[in-house]
Formats: C-alpha cells, structure tokens, sequence
C-alpha cells in the first residue's frame, strides 16, 4: 500500500488525466465508439457494453500506478478520488470527463425538478 503514502490532489489529477489519454488513444477510442454505437441512447446497453470497457482501461491505468489491478483497486481509487473532489474542482472537471464517456445526459425539467 505504499501507493497511497505518496497519493494527493496532484496524483489524483495524473492518475485521471492518464485515464483520458488512455481512453483517447485510437485503438481504445475506436473499441469506445463501437460499443456506444451498438448502445445507441439506451442506458442499459450503455452500462453493459461501454461501462466495462471504461472501467478496464481504468483499471490498466491505476495498476501502473500501485493500485491493485482488480475490483477492490478501482473501488479504492475511486473512493479516493470523491473524498478529493470536495476541495478540488479540478478533480471534479476530470473525473466528470471519464463519467461523461459511460454516462449520457440527463435531461432535467427545472421547473418541476423530475426527470423527463
């Protein structure tokens, strides 16, 4: 775990910033388009076909990192990351850059505050 003696804002903002050039890089970028292209706007599709991709890249990056290259790695970068994203708005920026990837927009009715 000396991984996480070394962890703050800045290696945060790395780590996240070496997962979208990971995410970009052509071959990864194309498998992306791909997947989103045979969800389409379906969130369940979405979630079954471009979240584990975007999860697996994330996963390749944090274990060049000292993250543990699993489930409980990810569960614990992540962890770390929203408890920075309360006093770091660039950690927020980034980290809503990757969500943007696996997560279409939501359209909200401000008037009556639902979903629509």
């Amino acid at each position: 775990m000396s991984y996480l003696t070394n962890f703050n804002s800045d290696t945060a903002k790395q780590i996240l910033m070496d997962i979208i050039r990971c995410v970009n890089q052509p071959e990864n970028s194309k498998k992306l388009s791909e997947a989103k292209a045979s969800a389409g706007k379906e969130m369940i599709l979405m979630m079954q076909h471009v979240f584990p991709l975007v999860m697996q890249l994330q996963l390749e990056v944090i274990k060049g990192h000292g993250f543990p290259g699993n489930r409980e790695g990810l569960v614990q970068f992540s962890q770390l990351i929203r408890e920075m994203e309360r006093d770091d708005m660039e950690i927020v920026r980034l980290r809503s850059q990757i969500r943007a990837i696996y997560l279409p927009p939501i359209a909200i009715n401000t008037t009556n505050d639902i979903l629509i």
